[in-house]
């Protein structure tokens, strides 16, 4: 597969448009310099369109197109249940949590955290999400958006690996988070039409030039194990999907963590005008993650089709890639690349966040705004490069990466949302039970896995959960109340919330049933 004159001339365009567009619209007005709340938090002035967009965009990237595709052509629809699943947990967090963040002006997760707890657990977390987001989630992108890269074009993987991750620096090293925040609009529309492309001509194929609809039915008659929501016990992946537990167990937790308490995710939340901005975004948002499995995990298993014999399931996005006419093609490899820029960009902005505000900014607190956002540019640059050096042998051994992330981010999961939601709702937890929550979800979890490897690491999550729930609750009982050092106030938060986002949270609830009533 190769990119012919006119894909190619597609591609540069957009990446051109797209730099100019992030430096255009992070621009300052004469004589003033960014601050620490322009670079960082978009100076809080995101529209809705603008933080459910971002929310995307930072969320769908190659570990979401590549490795859901991948594992839609091993496992099926069955995976979906992460997108779907996620459209739901957003409503909840655009209702509880978002009106406590904002109402304390919370700028990173770590801060909370602090603000509640103490610096203690501040700096531990703030340790543990650096490290992720650079070793897991930042690794993941490149590795996975260079084997797309390189199996469209034929460029050397780990040269593409470099240059995406060099464009990404680039395009918001200036701007910060508005650079970012204030395109993905672009990304994402992009994004979607470029993944109904791939989805629209793949089932064409299959319907032997007849109706996308046609090729759908011949797909789900031909492949009927690949469209099941919820996965048996003798399926061999199972293990992967562990049945009704993907609905009440610990995708659950998973998603919570994810959406709610994710400072790369979050932080678009936190940028918005105000609390009715932030959930108008978050309910767009929803209604974009249920068309999510339409552009990453339909293609995949058209593949098992079109594709049969494909050495790894993460080839077989880019594989379908390969069936595009010219033209078409340059424009879905645009939006490929859009995914991947975009959800890099927000995780190298988080990196350059958390370090700066919650490590630097600490210890030397006599640092001015502009240092502050210099201290920022340079993370980032830091976060990069180490990203792009360790990518390959971290990442590049995996078969499905985005099962691998899930896997790995797994062993803290529960300790966070445990963490969290006890800040959030329970006045009586204190610093003790969250270290015991943090170092707890990560001790029962390898223990656990070693005890008991035919447990399904989603029912782990969920297990390990409860578990470091009850361990929080003894600790903090047993212990001193926070008192006076908690300084999140949630006694005049209000959670009620207006019409449209009662309505449109309705409507998303309806088509999850749906969906699941079809796909049971």
């Amino acid at each position: 597969m190769g990119l012919s004159a006119l894909d190619i001339t597609i591609v540069l365009a957009y990446l051109a448009g797209i730099f100019v567009l992030a430096q255009w619209v992070s621009r300052e007005k004469g004589g003033h310099q960014k601050s620490a709340k322009d670079y960082f938090l978009a100076s809080k002035a995101l529209p809705w369109w603008a933080v459910g967009a971002s929310l995307i965009a930072a969320n769908i990237s190659a570990e979401q197109i590549i490795g859901m595709s991948g594992s839609g052509y091993a496992i099926g629809l069955a995976i979906a249940s992460y997108e779907w699943m996620a459209a739901l947990t957003l409503l909840i967090v655009g209702k509880f949590f978002l009106p406590v963040f904002l109402r304390n002006g919370i700028y990173t997760m770590p801060q909370f955290l602090e603000e509640r707890y103490g610096h203690r657990i501040r700096t531990l977390m703030a340790v543990f999400w650096l490290g992720l987001y650079v070793f897991v989630n930042l690794t993941s992108i490149l590795w996975l958006g260079s084997i797309a890269v390189n199996q469209v074009t034929g460029m050397d993987q780990m040269l593409a690996l470099a240059l995406l991750g060099a464009f990404a620096l680039a395009y918001q090293l200036y701007g910060g988070l508005k650079a970012v925040a204030l395109t993905d609009i672009v990304q994402v529309s992009l994004l979607v039409l470029g993944g109904l492309l791939v989805a629209g001509l793949t089932l064409a194929k299959i319907g032997d030039g007849g109706s996308i609809v046609a090729g759908f039915h011949k797909l789900w008659d031909t492949s009927p194990e690949h469209f099941h929501m919820i996965l048996s016990k003798d399926n061999p992946f199972y293990k992967d999907l562990p049945g009704i537990s993907v609905l009440v167990g610990g995708m659950w937790i998973m998603n919570v963590s994810y959406w709610g308490f994710n400072q790369y995710i979050i932080q678009r939340a936190l940028a918005a005008k105000d609390i009715h901005e932030a959930q108008k975004g978050v309910v767009f948002a929803a209604f974009l993650k249920l068309l999510m499995p339409v552009i990453v995990v339909l293609p995949g298993i058209a593949a098992v089709m079109l594709a049969p014999d494909l050495a790894r399931p993460d080839q077989a996005y880019p594989t379908m890639m390969g069936l595009l006419p010219s033209g078409v093609l340059g424009l879905v490899f645009a939006a490929l690349v859009a995914a991947i820029v975009a959800s890099l960009a927000s995780k190298i902005n988080s990196v350059a966040t958390i370090f700066t505000l919650d490590f630097y900014a600490k210890w030397r607190k006599d640092t001015d705004e502009v240092g502050l956002v210099r201290i920022g540019r340079i993370a980032a640059a830091i976060a990069i490069v180490l990203a792009i050096a360790t990518a390959r042998p971290l990442i590049g051994g995996f078969d499905q990466g985005f099962q691998y992330i899930q896997e790995y981010t797994g062993f803290f999961t529960p300790g966070i949302v445990v963490i969290f939601m006890l800040g959030l709702f329970w006045k009586r937890a204190n610093e003790a039970g969250a270290l015991a929550a943090a170092i707890g979800s990560f001790g029962l979890s390898i223990v656990l896995k070693l005890a008991w490897p035919a447990l399904p690491f989603m029912d782990r999550v969920g297990l390990v959960f409860l578990l470091a729930l009850a361990l929080a609750v003894v600790v903090s009982l047993v212990g001193k109340p926070t008192g006076e050092g908690d300084l999140i106030r949630v006694d005049d938060v209000s959670y009620r919330t207006d019409v449209s986002f009662n309505m449109a949270s309705l409507a998303v609830v309806a088509i999850l049933v749906a969906l699941y009533a079809v796909f049971w």
